[in-house]
């Protein structure tokens, strides 16, 4: 052959392995997942009020989840079932502020197997360094919004001056920056916002106070038919705390209020102290409110400081999708964005999460892949955050282990998943405090609810979501709906024995 000729295959040749090996490149995947921030807050969600470009450019540029939901609606457990991929039963995380097991297996450990760099940022909430990671910097329990505690994996707390949102995403970078460019990684970015209480950064104190929030139609509810959702402890009206929540006559100085508002630099104190008493303070006195004006004012603050907060939260996604731009990352890297669990706005009368029903049940979810997810996938199948390991694994082309109880929707996601089941098992137990809800177990079709409360009293509620979206309508004792009861039960029953929930089986075994 000519030496030319022998060139040019050999120069096709190289070609040709290199395409395989890109073809062959494990993805990177940052996963974003904040705290109570729902999906009626989001505008890629419909929400006309809410202002979220950046989490909207993921939705657009990848896929949606309409039907994304959570096993046990609270902050710990819902992140010891993204790390296991199990329910809480078996994780053993079913409250918050335990400590979770350290000893069990978790699923970021099988991408470091198949040579990934893993680190996790921000907001853990679980009361323990867990395995898996190679660089942890993370916010012990809930931490602050101002100049907050940061522990590393050496388990040393270091105080970083700066707002928390923008500080998890300076160390996000920073840990980018420092990775090694020749391996895959696996970041998790976990912040705190949209968490009790809202204390928004400087540059958002009333970012939203020319706007006056429509009073959901739900919020005055009577709780008809439905016990458990008229004997809890978390309506805006009686639960949320002026001094705290609301920032009337907030205690700076000392531990008032939780410590929330004594950590200030001298640079930091005098905005927020001006914004929150002498403009909304004075109006508080100035208006002399009770009974339902009340209510209504405390309504629109908190919508206010809620959305002002997650204000800084979307443009620190933005910022973070900036640099995947700048870096040259976009193609190979998978962006997910999430919450750990829904959230009330006043629905019901209500603020916090906890309930199987729909606002804090639902979880968003967007994720862009691309070449692999086709930008504006809807998604109304229902998933899970059990599903949320074994997906990524599935993402990383890495092997789910046997004792993952979740399954992928990574075909749901490409188009593919034809056979999945609409189904989710739910299971949420801590009780009297805080909140007092009931504990409780149920089941999440396409189109039912079907919900068990047990504990101080015993009782079922149906919903049919398609006609009763709001959940108001407790349909458990209409005789026209005993067959489609029994059918439920049976499958609730299947998911039980299915996932070995041995708890809700002795419940069930005593009807």
């Amino acid at each position: 052959m000519h030496v030319k000729n022998l060139s040019k295959t050999f120069i096709l040749l190289l070609l040709s392995i290199y395409c395989l090996g890109q073809t062959a490149q494990k993805p990177n995947i940052i996963f974003i997942i904040s705290d109570d921030h729902t999906s009626q807050a989001i505008s890629a969600y419909g929400s006309k009020l809410a202002k979220t470009p950046h989490i909207d450019r993921i939705a657009r540029e990848g896929a949606i989840l309409y039907n994304n939901v959570v096993t046990n609606s609270i902050c710990g457990p819902s992140r010891a079932t993204l790390l296991t991929g199990k329910f809480s039963h078996k994780n053993g995380y079913k409250f918050n502020e335990k400590k979770f097991d350290i000893n069990q297996a978790v699923f970021p450990e099988e991408l470091q197997k198949n040579g990934y760099q893993t680190a996790w940022v921000g907001k853990m909430h679980l009361g323990t360094l867990p395995h898996g990671f190679d660089y942890l910097n993370i916010l012990p329990g809930h931490g602050s919004y101002y100049n907050s505690d940061f522990v590393d994996s050496q388990n040393k707390t270091t105080r970083r001056e700066g707002y928390v949102t923008n500080v998890i995403t300076q160390l996000s970078k920073e840990w980018l920056n420092q990775r090694d460019p020749n391996k895959p990684f696996f970041m998790v970015v976990g912040h705190k916002a949209t968490h009790r209480s809202w204390l928004p950064d400087i540059p958002d104190l009333g970012a939203y106070d020319n706007v006056t929030f429509p009073i959901p139609d739900t919020f005055y509810d009577k709780y008809e038919g439905r016990l458990a959702a008229a004997d809890q402890d978390m309506t805006i009206d009686k639960t949320m705390i002026l001094g705290q929540d609301l920032k009337v006559h907030a205690k700076y100085d000392g531990n008032g209020d939780g410590g929330n508002f004594n950590r200030f630099t001298p640079e930091q104190r005098p905005p927020f102290y001006d914004y929150y008493e002498n403009k909304i303070t004075k109006e508080f006195e100035e208006k002399k409110l009770s009974g339902n004006a009340l209510a209504e004012w405390k309504y629109q603050r908190y919508m206010r400081d809620y959305l002002s907060t997650a204000n800084s939260l979307d443009r620190n996604i933005g910022e973070l999708l900036d640099y995947l731009d700048k870096n040259n990352l976009v193609k190979n890297t998978v962006v997910v964005y999430t919450s750990d669990q829904g959230f009330y706005l006043g629905e019901h009368g209500w603020f916090d999460k906890r309930f199987i029903y729909e606002e804090s049940l639902k979880t968003p979810f967007v994720i862009r892949y691309p070449g692999t997810i086709k930008p504006g996938t809807k998604v109304s199948q229902v998933v899970s955050n059990v599903d949320w390991a074994p997906t990524l694994l599935d993402i990383a082309k890495t092997k789910v282990p046997a004792e993952i109880q979740g399954k992928s929707f990574l075909p749901i996601l490409t188009g593919k998943g034809k056979d999945w089941k609409n189904e989710s098992y739910y299971h949420y137990y801590e009780y009297p405090q805080p909140h007092h809800v009931y504990p409780h177990f149920g089941l999440r079709t396409s189109q039912y609810t079907l919900v068990r409360f047990y504990g101080p009293k015993d009782f079922w509620e149906l919903y049919d979501i398609k006609k009763d979206p709001k959940n108001l309508h407790n349909i458990y004792n209409k005789k026209e709906n005993a067959q489609i009861i029994a059918d439920l039960k049976k499958i609730l029953k299947q998911k039980m024995i299915q996932y070995d929930d041995k708890e809700a089986l002795e419940i069930l075994s005593k009807e």
